[in-house]
């Protein structure tokens, strides 16, 4: 297994590297366009008019590298990506450092979102090299891809000194530079290296409960999330603590878990107008937000606000949902079903500049100006006053007493206060509506679709709307007619009705999970047996056989200079941790031993590291309870299956696998279950069933005892 430290500087990087926002396109009045020019990625077409010679990573940019003999700058960066701008304003627009960088080097730009398995490749690369990393991501490389240098954001004045500086080194001395690449080529492919478990391993409930208690340190029970700032909302662990506090009915964490969400909820990380909630707060209250708002984070924790509102019914936990739903809706949401990528924390401010938050900020004048008589009441709710101020004299609308707590102290009744607040929100809406919104990138990612899938349904489980079981069944089907290609492969991209590049485990992962979930909710065996060909399609084209784990790339990718595999549960669990996972559920849908035997080998090979650093496998624990504590399949047969079966899904209940049908099935689980003018729940523990019972509180007296 990989070296701890490599996780992190991993970590580091996510939580503290770049994550501001996106400029404009640079104006193109009399300049030249080059090859980006012909891209899709939002990111990519922003530098289409650099002077820089910039190509998109491609196998004619990697040969012409080789046929000229020079060197490869390969940039990445993303369209949130504050600091990347920055250094296209300093560097990429400058026609003397673009005339340096295209005189010496093949310059290839790449969108990190578009191309991760590229991105994590010189990532690790930097990482070895400095210790760290972020966006930019620049390294300069040998012309067949292996890396000598590299680094993040650079002055003008430092980047233009590593150009010669490297462009004479490798004229001047090509074995030392060959040298130096070779070794650190073999750091990159030897970083995540995995070893393999042989050995039985027992999946102790005790040794899981000594790991949590180690996670436990780092969380900060007061404020929550972790301790410190910046503030990330770590969707994964709260996810795993939830579930896992209700299992050992551990109440500290779950009381932990409410108050993280109780905070992010009334922190300046949650959009208290529109809502949907920014990527991290800067500090440890939840109050000033990094203001891009990302679709994988607010998929993730409308997930999560769902589940927590089946657990308690805080119908605060309810109202986050709906609010942030509407935001996708409003803002993500295509004509065909699928989901745009992130919306930028800049825009332009009335002089026409870029500011990061412009569109979310006030000043005071401006809320006396549109609230009048309601101001004082706002300025308490709101705390437009010391706490709330961020600089500038802007505020960011921030509160810190729950409603029950602040209309006693206002002696104001629920509806009367709700009234005003919707008020509120729709006079601050229409003055938003008028200023310039953050530009949106409209690309749309498989993996990313795949979470909002998912998000949608553990909305519509946990407050019934059917609107939502119909927007994620449209975005199902949109993955089906639109990123799955006729040989069975996945497409990680689409815009402008094209999809584009081949896909990674993460897509086959994220889609395969989702479509579990919407067979588990509508009892369509259409979408479990696609997930069935899914994986059978990911087995065979990622799966290294000697790992017995998962490649981040197919089989068929051939211009890269490694295969990476991913494992630790980062702002995203990790497509290995949701492929052991898909497979331990389809091992028991289809009764597929392969199937469980992989899953439970993955989870093997992870469990020493996983007990040691759980801050980095919270998915996988999530998976470890699956074998350490008590696991349950539930079979639904009859007429009223799909009756019984959403008055199930009212609760949470996060140990089960459901399974149903309203006719007679050949699903191994439904198999011989199905008995004329009944309808009738069994539940079972590795094909072993208790005594059918009839009703859904029969029921859940078998599970939750």
């Amino acid at each position: 297994m990989t070296n701890k430290a490599v996780y992190y500087i991993t970590l580091m990087i996510f939580l503290l590297g770049c994550s501001q926002s996106n400029t404009s396109i640079s104006k193109s009045e009399g300049k030249k366009s080059n090859a980006l020019i012909n891209e899709t990625s939002p990111y990519l077409l922003q530098h289409a008019y650099n002077p820089v010679d910039w190509k998109a990573w491609n196998d004619d940019a990697l040969q012409l590298a080789k046929d000229q003999n020079k060197l490869i700058v390969i940039s990445v960066g993303y369209s949130a990506c504050h600091w990347c701008h920055v250094m296209e304003e300093e560097s990429f627009e400058n026609d003397s450092v673009a005339k340096l960088m295209n005189d010496n080097f093949i310059n290839i730009k790449v969108d990190r979102e578009e191309r991760p398995d590229i991105d994590q490749i010189y990532m690790n690369a930097v990482q070895l090299m400095t210790g760290s990393g972020g966006w930019p991501l620049n390294c300069i490389t040998l012309p067949d891809g292996r890396p000598v240098f590299g680094g993040t954001y650079f002055t003008k004045a430092q980047w233009i000194k590593i150009l010669k500086d490297m462009s004479s080194l490798y004229q001047k001395d090509p074995k030392k530079v060959i040298s130096f690449a070779e070794k650190l080529t073999e750091g990159v492919r030897n970083s995540d290296l995995i070893t393999v478990k042989k050995e039985r391993v027992d999946f102790d409930t005790e040794l899981l409960g000594v790991a949590v208690k180690e996670f436990t340190k780092s969380l900060d029970f007061k404020d929550g999330g972790q301790k410190g700032s910046p503030k990330f909302p770590s969707s994964s662990h709260l996810d795993f603590l939830l579930r896992y506090s209700f299992q050992t009915n551990n109440d500290q964490l779950k009381d932990y878990v409410v108050t993280t969400l109780t905070k992010m909820a009334n922190g300046g990380i949650y959009d208290q107008i529109e809502g949907g909630f920014s990527r991290y707060s800067v500090d440890d209250k939840w109050h000033i937000p990094h203001f891009e708002k990302m679709l994988y984070d607010n998929a993730q924790l409308v997930s999560l606000y769902s589940k927590a509102y089946q657990l308690t019914k805080n119908i605060d936990f309810k109202e986050i949902v709906e609010e942030t739903l509407n935001f996708v809706d409003s803002e993500f949401l295509t004509k065909e079903g699928a989901f745009f990528s992130s919306l930028d924390a800049d825009s332009e401010n009335s002089q026409g500049e870029l500011e990061e938050g412009v569109y979310y900020t006030w000043t005071q004048d401006e809320l006396q100006s549109l609230l009048g008589d309601d101001f004082e009441l706002f300025k308490d709710y709101y705390n437009i006053n010391a706490k709330g101020k961020w600089e500038n004299d802007l505020y960011v609308l921030y509160r810190t007493a729950n409603d029950s707590i602040f209309t006693e102290a206002h002696d104001l009744s629920f509806e009367n206060f709700d009234a005003k607040k919707e008020s509120w929100k729709q006079k601050l809406m229409a003055v938003r509506y008028k200023r310039h919104k953050p530009k949106l990138d409209d690309k749309v990612l498989t993996s990313w679709n795949a979470l909002m899938l998912k998000a949608y349904i553990d909305a519509f489980n946990a407050i019934g709307s059917k609107a939502y079981l119909k927007k994620a069944t449209d975005n199902a089907n949109f993955i089906i007619n639109n990123q799955l290609s006729s040989d069975g492969a996945l497409y990680h991209s689409y815009k402008n009705g094209k999809s584009t590049i081949d896909g990674f485990s993460e897509d086959y992962a994220h889609v395969i999970s989702a479509f579990i979930e919407l067979y588990q909710t509508t009892l369509n065996e259409k979408w479990l047996d696609s997930s069935k060909v899914l994986l059978d399609y990911t087995i065979e084209n990622f799966l290294n056989k000697e790992s017995s784990m998962f490649y981040f790339t197919s089989d068929s990718s051939t211009n890269l200079i490694t295969r990476k595999t991913e494992v630790y549960d980062n702002v995203i669990p990790s497509s290995n941790s949701v492929l052991a996972e898909n497979l331990f559920k389809l091992g028991h849908y289809y009764s597929d031993k392969t199937y469980l035997k992989l899953g439970n080998q993955m989870l093997k090979n992870v469990n020493d590291e996983m007990l040691e650093i759980p801050s980095v496998y919270t998915n996988w624990m999530s998976l470890y309870l699956n074998y350490s504590n008590p696991y349950y399949e539930v079979a639904i047969s009859g007429k009223d299956a799909n009756t019984k079966l959403k008055a199930l899904k009212t609760y949470y209940i996060p140990n089960i696998l459901i399974s149903g049908a309203t006719t007679e099935s050949t699903l191994p689980l439904l198999k011989n279950k199905f008995i004329e003018d009944k309808t009738l729940i069994y539940v079972c523990v590795n094909g072993t069933c208790k005594l059918p019972v009839d009703s859904v509180n029969k029921a859940l007296s078998q599970i939750l005892k």
